[in-house]
């Protein structure tokens, strides 16, 4: 028997993708805490949540290089594609990964 299943994801708007400048941020919050939305200078966009998982810093307000974002508080380098350290720190701990995607150039944050 075959069942239709529904999308487990909501989606929500959070702006056009042109909110957030090439190689910048967005803090967006959520009732589960702040997500950081990044947006790269080749124009990808990618979601995590906003803490480091070193000690928390904020990571909507660290510097993006490349497909990543260094932390304010101690400079840890993140991936954004995974939310993993890299270099010397890889495999310190990760920061979740939030669904995002672009839709008719609108950001839709998702949660499941």
């Amino acid at each position: 028997m075959n069942v239709l299943v529904k999308d487990p994801i909501a989606w929500t708007d959070v702006g056009a993708v042109t909110d957030i400048p090439l190689r910048g941020a967005r803090r967006v919050p959520t009732p589960s805490g702040d997500i950081a939305i990044f947006r790269t200078g080749d124009g990808k966009v990618f979601a995590l949540k906003d803490a480091c998982p070193h000690k928390g810093g904020p990571l909507s307000q660290g510097i993006v290089h490349g497909h990543a974002v260094a932390c304010p508080l101690h400079n840890w380098s993140i991936d954004l594609a995974s939310g993993e350290p890299m270099g010397a720190d890889r495999g310190k701990g990760c920061t979740p990964v939030v669904p995002l995607e672009v839709r008719d150039g609108r950001l839709l944050l998702g949660r499941s």
